[in-house]
């Protein structure tokens, strides 16, 4: 395995032990769903989508048999509405490797229900925070807000010497605003993510950075080392 996977594979594996008490259900905020409104999977026994090419085999033969949660979706979507913000169930589509792929290291035995959450086209990122915000109350019920996404997302530097200064430019500053920020000071510099230094670098298209928009909003009141708890960034 690369050094980097490995080291992957290693924090999602301790995740369990930092977050305690198993959680009742699992919400995933995944980089790689879109919808026109924030939407709410609703499958009872959801499928798995292979959306990659291009892959060894095996990894199309990867299966997490876990189960949905279709009364947690309607859940989710009513504190969405609550909100003030559009939403909707899909209760035919099922995971996508955004979840499955973190969930088989971190809980590998499949036994909590999971939902999934889109984002929403635009991916305004204050918007994001404003769903995680509403959904934050789900957490006083045993739920575990995950956002599936990661830290830089450009394929195109990818191995490039040059593009290392920007990209480290970019988590250094992603870093300090997560660990070093009162959670009002943090909302705020995430709202303006784009001015940050070596930003669109690190996300020409922010859909990978947005699901820690959704999970930030959700740990509002608490310090960072609770929220890393929920805001787990996974590179996939």
């Amino acid at each position: 395995m690369h050094d980097a996977h490995h080291q992957l594979a290693t924090a999602l594996q301790e995740i369990p032990q930092l977050v305690g008490t198993p959680p009742e259900a699992i919400l995933v905020i995944s980089a790689h769903w879109e919808e026109p409104e924030f939407t709410a999977m609703a499958h009872p026994n959801p499928p798995m989508i292979y959306d990659y090419s291009g892959f060894p085999e095996h990894t199309y033969r990867v299966e997490y048999p876990k189960p949905g949660a279709p009364d947690l979706a309607e859940r989710a979507r009513r504190l969405l509405e609550d909100a003030g913000l559009t939403t909707r169930i899909d209760s035919t589509r099922g995971f996508d490797h955004g979840v499955y792929a973190p969930l088989s290291v971190m809980y590998p035995l499949a036994s909590i229900p999971v939902i999934q959450l889109s984002l929403k086209a635009g991916l305004d990122a204050g918007e994001h925070i404003a769903a995680g915000r509403s959904l934050a109350a789900l957490r006083e019920s045993g739920v575990l807000i995950i956002g599936s996404g990661s830290s830089s997302r450009n394929l195109g530097l990818m191995g490039r010497p040059e593009a290392r200064q920007s990209l480290a430019a970019f988590d250094a500053w992603l870093q300090r605003t997560l660990v070093g920020a009162t959670s009002e000071d943090r909302e705020a510099a995430l709202s303006l993510w784009e001015r940050a230094p070596g930003a669109r670098q690190a996300h020409p298209r922010e859909a990978h950075l947005l699901p820690l928009m959704v999970a930030a909003g959700a740990a509002r009141h608490e310090q960072v080392g609770d929220a890393f708890e929920i805001a787990e960034q996974t590179e996939v």
